[in-house]
């Protein structure tokens, strides 16, 4: 073999191995992706999915989630934090509600008649996300989305058109500020999660629940219970959810694959994530509707409002004890979803 060719192989060995590592490179990277409701539910399949399947297109492949609905991943659903936090999943949706008090600040959204758009309120969401909560409450982890649900609606064996008829019922809360609305109103709260709801229904474990429209079919509430009291207005309450990666795996990722991650998430990711679980209370509403039930719409929400509102007078106090402006919070959120964030669309 002449020195020439031998160079020319030796060279061919190198861009093969040039080739193979650029491949290496560019190797698939699998994401566990982890939450706890039916994988036909709306959120799983009108957001979850969209997002996991924008991302596996944008980066053409080299990124794959597997999604692994109603907690197929073992644990219960308050653990799914944590999850993402330890790496037992890479990418967790989660109620922020499931863990009380972790994550204080996100409960500004959650104190009643406080909404009344879920796109508006999901986009103040994740400003204040970012100018408050990012590298404090949340620092442990990646929060790809920031978003709260259409309004709260009170689904019950019997009738509940005032705070009195509440007396004596045990109904399911979805977060601390829900329980205590309830607990105001003499019902006995029950800290139960999502799918846990159906079981406790048929059983009589409790006696109605606090869920918005959206999430009411999958768990066959209008099946379940007759009546329904749903308010006009500002919402009598919402709760807030975050999707969450684990911060390793993000960084982990090259720079190109960021970049994919970023820009298919945070806020207007946000906004389309809170608009499709209000868009989908009307389609769930009508299921309780064909089903005959007994749909009570509350129009004077005075004395709803006159009950709740020392909530807001505790809460303030609860985060001035953690040092957090509790009334600034306030304020700032009423100032986002009436002003820059009212009437906020998605691009997505």
């Amino acid at each position: 073999m002449t020195i020439t060719k031998s160079i020319k192989r030796l060279l061919g060995g190198v861009a093969t191995a040039a080739v193979l590592a650029t491949g290496a490179h560019a190797q698939e990277v699998t994401l566990k992706l982890h939450q706890f409701l039916p994988a036909q539910a709306n959120v799983p399949k009108l957001v979850l999915d969209v997002w996991a399947d924008r991302i596996e297109g944008a980066s053409e492949g080299r990124i794959k989630i597997d999604r692994f609905p109603s907690m197929q991943l073992g644990g219960k659903p308050p653990g799914l934090m944590d999850q993402a936090i330890d790496g037992v999943a890479d990418v967790v949706w989660t109620v922020v509600g499931y863990t009380p008090g972790r994550f204080p600040s996100t409960e500004v959204f959650e104190l009643p008649f406080m909404v009344d758009d879920a796109r508006a309120a999901s986009c103040a969401y994740w400003k204040m996300f970012e100018e408050h909560m990012k590298e404090d409450e949340f620092k442990s982890v990646k929060i790809l989305g920031t978003w709260v649900h259409g309004p709260g609606v009170i689904h019950t064996a019997d009738p509940v058109e005032t705070p009195a008829d509440l007396q004596g019922m045990k109904i399911r809360g979805g977060s601390r500020l829900v329980n205590e609305l309830l607990s105001l109103s003499g019902a006995t709260p029950v800290g139960m999660p999502v799918p846990a709801i159906s079981e406790g229904l048929s059983k009589g474990v409790i006696d109605g629940t606090t869920i918005p429209w959206e999430v009411t079919g999958a768990l066959k509430v209008p099946e379940l219970v007759e009546n329904h009291t749903e308010f006009e207005g500002p919402a009598l309450y919402t709760l807030t959810f975050v999707l969450a990666m684990n911060k390793g795996v993000y960084d982990g990722l090259s720079d190109d694959l960021k970049k994919v991650v970023d820009e298919n998430s945070g806020l207007d990711f946000s906004i389309f994530a809170g608009g499709v679980m209000s868009d989908t209370d009307g389609p769930s509403r009508d299921l309780a509707v064909d089903a005959g039930n007994n749909i009570i719409t509350v129009s004077d929400t005075t004395e709803w409002q006159n009950l709740t509102s020392p909530i807001y007078d505790t809460w303030v106090a609860d985060m001035q004890s953690k040092n957090i402006d509790g009334q600034g919070l306030i304020d700032q959120a009423k100032s986002l979803m009436g002003g820059e964030c009212k009437g906020a669309k998605s691009e997505m």
